[in-house]
């Protein structure tokens, strides 16, 4: 090459040095995996406009009975985050989650900080329930969980709980307390896995946990008039909701949707909504109605629809206080009318 030329080349060189950072491409979001519609719906929130997260219990599905399909099983595979309640809901993702997704971040939120866990309920009816029952905050610790005591009492998550993991309620997004610490975790992890959007994920965090908070006030003033109505649900999945807001659910169909209650069981329930005067008898969209339809049979109770999972609802960040508001919703309309 001429010696001429070698200075043009130089300068040609440290432009193109220069100029690449410039033009580099933004920093990748990280692929991310949730399981139900209220994990996905907070997740969502989190990540705003950078993306969306991928579902795998859609629809009508109940993590109970859910049962993976190869696309969901590719996704996993290929996920950086993978943010679910734990065990205690998804027992079909534990060796998933070991076997397809064991490079991902894996988020359990059932041990993040700030969320208080409940025993499940050993005895499907729960005549007492109400007894002393805070409500709406107005007897609530600074973490905003309601204070009560009895086989109920909220302990803290973060894994050093002293419930064992086979007597954990899963169904900790029905707090909004709960909720809310659970954006922060989801929040943290995304700004670990991707820390050149760490700033974005904690804002939108700050403002979903503001708008729960919100939603809990207004649900808390909606279900006022009803909150003393004794009713009785299909599954025990509302423990959390009704320590929130101080309600008076005295018993359930079953306490585990994958067992068919025995006749001595719906028997004792149907004597339990007699005795009780129970208003309402709440079925749940995910499972057959026939078993509602049985305990009803003979007595004044009306029957109404509660969804833990918003099976109806499209998913995304509107999924949970929608979710929310319906189940308030629904337990007034049902339980206030005369």
């Amino acid at each position: 090459m001429p010696t001429r030329f070698r200075p043009y080349l130089c300068a040609v060189f440290a432009l193109v040095f220069v100029a690449a950072p410039l033009s580099a491409a933004p920093a990748e979001v990280p692929r991310v995996v949730t399981t139900i519609k209220p994990v996905h719906s907070l997740t969502a929130a989190v990540m705003g406009e950078l993306g969306a997260p991928r579902l795998l219990v859609d629809g009508a599905q109940s993590p109970h009975t859910y049962d993976m399909p190869p696309s969901d099983a590719y996704a996993l595979e290929r996920a950086d985050v993978v943010v679910w309640v734990g065990p205690a809901l998804e027992t079909f993702l534990q060796r998933p989650l070991e076997s397809l997704a064991r490079n991902a971040h894996h988020v359990r939120l059932q041990d993040a900080p700030g969320v208080k866990l409940l025993r499940t309920r050993v005895s499907g009816t729960w005549a007492s329930a109400h007894a002393g029952h805070a409500h709406g905050g107005a007897d609530r610790g600074g973490d905003g969980h309601a204070a009560h005591g009895g086989a109920g009492t909220p302990v803290s998550g973060r894994g050093d709980s002293a419930i064992p993991s086979d007597r954990i309620d899963p169904h900790i997004w029905l707090d909004p307390a709960n909720a809310r610490a659970m954006v922060r975790a989801i929040a943290d992890a995304l700004a670990e896995a991707d820390p050149a959007h760490a700033e974005h994920y904690r804002a939108n965090a700050a403002k979903t946990r503001e708008r729960i908070a919100a939603l809990a006030k207004d649900i808390d003033e909606r279900l006022a008039p009803v909150r003393d109505m004794p009713f009785v649900v299909f599954h025990d999945a509302y423990h959390y909701f009704e320590r929130a807001f101080g309600l008076n659910a005295v018993g359930a169909i079953t306490l585990n949707p994958q067992r068919q209650p025995s006749a001595r069981r719906l028997h004792a329930i149907r004597s339990q909504i007699r005795d009780l005067d129970a208003r309402c008898v709440f079925r749940e969209p995910q499972f057959a109605p026939d078993l509602v339809a049985t305990v009803l049979e003979g007595t004044p109770a009306r029957e109404g629809v509660l969804d833990p999972l918003g099976a109806e609802l499209d998913a995304g960040p509107e999924a949970y206080p929608t979710l929310m508001r319906r189940l308030a919703q629904s337990l007034r309309d049902c339980l206030g009318t005369s």
